[in-house]
């Protein structure tokens, strides 16, 4: 942030006001780099609770609020944006996940890609005149918009308990059996990971266990 140094400066012997004009400040903005830099001066920061999209979001989604992810703005980039989606696919809380307009439709095809067909609340333009709320599933969702306008909030539901795969004796004794052919661990977990659904972390560590 170019002009941290210069607000530090001030703060020295002045009181300075963060504001936003997306929301609470501090959330996906370069707020809470001025917080910890002032905190690492032993500057006091107080906070005043102010609208979050991210709360307003999943308190009106339908979905459960008990638990949840926040993960900002999805990655512009195709690859980034489905490893990020890849490492939270086993996430059991519900998911909050701001987009733009024109990357909206891509975004929702790689989350119906990467996490299936899940209940999803698309909100857009929060608290504005145009609000708007769609809750059904993502293919759903893609159908009805068609032309996005506005900015939006994902609110995806998580991963099912009943819906985790399961690591059973068959596959333990599938990957001993391809430990002790000689398989590499690295293709080993890889092939079984694809045919279970099961996680490459879980089943590296039962590689390292059998």
């Amino acid at each position: 942030w170019t002009k941290l140094g210069y607000i530090l400066n001030r703060l020295e012997g002045e009181d300075v006001a963060l504001v936003s004009n997306a929301g609470m400040p501090g959330i996906s903005d370069p707020g809470y780099e001025l917080i910890v830099a002032a905190n690492q001066r032993g500057i006091s920061v107080v906070p005043i609770p102010g609208p979050s999209v991210v709360i307003t979001a999943l308190v009106i989604s339908g979905l459960p609020t008990d638990r949840f992810s926040y993960i900002g703005f999805l990655p512009r980039k195709v690859g980034a944006r489905r490893r990020l989606l890849e490492s939270i696919a086993d996430e059991q809380g519900t998911i909050v996940a701001l987009e733009s307009p024109h990357r909206l439709i891509a975004a929702l095809n790689d989350i119906l890609l990467v996490l299936g067909d899940r209940r999803v609340a698309v909100c857009r333009e929060l608290t504005k005149i145009y609000e708007e709320v769609f809750r059904g599933t993502i293919s759903q969702a893609i159908e009805h918009f068609t032309e996005p306008r506005g900015e939006f909030t994902l609110v995806i539901e998580g991963k099912k308990e009943r819906d985790k795969p399961q690591l059973t004796e068959d596959i333990e004794g599938q990957i001993r059996h391809m430990r002790l052919s000689g398989v590499a661990a690295k293709e080993a977990i890889a092939k079984v990971a694809g045919e279970t659904g099961l996680s490459k972390k879980e089943l590296y560590r039962a590689w390292l266990r059998l």
